[in-house]
Parts: C-alpha cells; structure tokens; sequence
C-alpha cells in the first residue's frame, strides 16, 4: 500500500523545505522535493499544506518514575507525553531507589 503524504514543510538534517514523503507499508521509500502533481498510483494521499514533518526522536535517556515515584508520573503519562513531542522510542533510565533491576536476594 503505497501511501503519499504531499506538500508537507519537512524539517531535517539542519534545513526545512516543501516536499513530499512516500511510505509503502511501513518503511518511507522516498523523500522528496517539491509536491507530486500526479497521486492517482498512491493508495493513500495527505494534504500536508501548511503542515509541518518531522522525523521522529530516539531518546536514549528518560526517567519513566517507576517504580517509587508514581504519584508525579508513571510510564503511561511519560510515554503519552513523550509520543506527543514526536518520540518514537526511549530508553528508561533509574531514577530513584528502587530500580526496575533491583536484585532479589
């Protein structure tokens, strides 16, 4: 399923320009400059005038609050609130003193 998100403003690699995304099934194929005039051989067709893309961001170092700290925050807020900012993927760092790896004697 070819799926085409067009006319988008990408943001990248330290520059933004107008272009457009092309994703068949779950992998992006192309990434290009410019809006795709003819759509017809794609599936699926986003407008993204006027819209921003961004890649999404690997954060390799959080603190989830879990366990110990769970009155501020637990895994499924950070992780909600992170997916909101664009995260994709994190790595959960100890945060207090009892640690997910805590060794049971």
């Amino acid at each position: 399923m070819l799926t085409l998100i067009n006319n988008a403003t990408i943001v990248n690699e330290g520059r933004q320009f107008i272009g457009s995304v092309v994703i068949d099934g779950e992998y992006i194929i192309d990434v290009m400059e410019g809006a795709v005039e003819d759509t017809e051989r794609f599936d699926n067709v986003v407008d993204a005038t006027d819209l921003y893309l961004f890649p999404g961001v690997i954060d390799d170092h959080v603190h989830f609050r879990e366990p110990g700290l769970t009155n501020k925050a637990d895994i499924a807020t950070e992780s909600r609130t992170a997916a909101a900012g664009g995260v994709t993927s994190a790595n959960a760092w100890r945060r207090n003193s009892n640690s997910v790896r805590k060794r049971v004697a």
